[in-house]
């Protein structure tokens, strides 16, 4: 059922693209969207202020030899406090749907099927777990 709604939308972005059949159109519109999204994000931060970057060097324990990647985890900072304001979340869903959008068009362009990358990636992740370390 999942891959069926993947391959309905990867059909649709293929059947709505019209103007922007170029890789180079493609990518550079992939690029846009990705910058659109960073600056939704700053914009949460210096024009709404419903969330807060609070950035500094992150530290580990003393004892790091000593811990299970759980814990390690668990004491790593974001650096953001907070939560999205509706309005924030409206932008930034609307500007990860166009990143989607994008990403999905390389991907028809190139002959790629994106849920088989989404499941690669996923097998990826469960076989690493935590030792991915991204």
């Amino acid at each position: 059922m999942k891959d069926c709604i993947f391959d309905n939308f990867q059909n649709s972005v293929d059947e709505s693209l019209l103007r922007h059949r170029s890789i180079l159109d493609i990518i550079t519109k992939l690029q846009e969207s990705e910058a659109r999204v960073n600056r939704a994000v700053i914009k949460s931060i210096t024009n709404c202020g419903c969330i807060k970057v609070e950035a500094k060097k992150q530290s580990t324990p003393d004892n790091i030899d000593d811990l299970d990647l759980d814990t390690l985890s668990a004491s790593l900072d974001t650096h953001m406090q907070g939560n999205l304001c509706e309005s924030c979340r409206d932008v930034l869903e609307r500007e990860l749907g166009n990143n989607l959008f994008y990403t999905t068009s390389l991907c028809n362009l190139l002959d790629l099927n994106l849920y088989d990358i989404l499941l690669k990636e996923y097998d990826k992740i469960n076989t690493l777990g935590k030792y991915n370390m991204r």
